[in-house]
């Protein structure tokens, strides 16, 4: 089988983008890390499946499978990537694009240059629904790990995420906790793992080590899910500049009744390269 592909990134964040929106289409998950290897393979943080709209309510859905192979149910820097690669390959000339994922309908705007704004939706912080193994819901939780007591705060944006204050993101110990906290039990469906240093009431740095990915350049919904944790513990206001490796994203905090407290997130989107593979 000959399978066309675009790969594509978020400031740095990559992937490797499927239509199929003609012709069902699937990979196993040995297909999928076997492409994902970045010495055999394409390499790629995600893999981004285009396919028919689920419903008349949207015009797309959308599926993302990460370097594992596993199916995750969100991605912010892949859902901008999505909506550039669905207009520029003329599959619509709609600038509000709704696109139908398992964490629910994402709408996706494009400006004239080619800046996509992502409504994130409204973050969750209720333990069972993150998912997250603790009683109650607290804006910071408390775990003995590696020697170490380590607080976090968790929220869910279609994905988990467990998100920790460090005093620098240069020296901060990601190769060590990112994969322990990762795969705690504590998290059923694993969890995104991101490392907070806050600059300033409008700014933070932030690496992530994502489920099933380990550390990416750059997380849409990681970002999101810093500046909603830097918010509630009163250390940044509403308006967030969010500098990742692969460089800045901006996240709004919208408490405004016809968002009903959505997060919106605003950031570029790049083509790299054009393939075609036999399977």
């Amino acid at each position: 089988m000959n399978l066309s592909f675009t790969k594509m990134h978020g400031l740095g964040n990559d992937f490797m983008v499927i239509d199929a929106t003609r012709t069902a289409f699937s990979l196993t998950t040995e297909q999928i890390t076997r492409l994902a290897d970045r010495h055999f393979g394409i390499g790629f943080d995600q893999l981004l499946l285009v396919e028919p709209a689920a419903n008349s309510d949207v015009d797309f859905t959308y599926r993302i499978f990460n370097a594992d192979g596993g199916e995750v149910e969100q991605c912010g820097n892949g859902a901008r990537c999505f909506a550039l690669y669905v207009r520029h390959k003329g599959l619509t000339d709609k600038s509000t694009i709704t696109v139908a994922t398992a964490a629910g309908t994402l709408v996706l705007t494009v400006d004239d240059q080619d800046c996509v704004r992502v409504n994130m939706g409204v973050p969750v912080f209720q333990p069972a629904d993150i998912p997250l193994n603790m009683d109650q819901q607290q804006p910071r939780y408390t775990i003995d790990l590696n020697n170490q007591t380590i607080e976090f705060g968790a929220v869910s944006l279609g994905n988990p995420h467990a998100v920790i204050e460090v005093d620098n993101v240069d020296t901060c110990d990601i190769e060590t906790l990112g994969p322990l906290l990762e795969s705690l039990p504590l998290f059923p469906q694993r969890v995104n793992v991101g490392f907070m240093q806050i600059i300033s009431d409008d700014h933070i740095r932030l690496r992530v080590f994502e489920r099933g990915s380990g550390e990416t350049l750059a997380c849409g919904s990681g970002a999101c899910a810093a500046a909603v944790i830097a918010n509630l513990w009163q250390k940044c206001g509403k308006n967030i500049k969010v500098s990742l490796p692969g460089g800045d994203l901006e996240v709004y905090l919208n408490e405004q009744q016809d968002h009903n407290g959505a997060v919106f997130l605003n950031g570029p989107a790049s083509f790299v390269f054009e393939g075609e593979l036999q399977l």
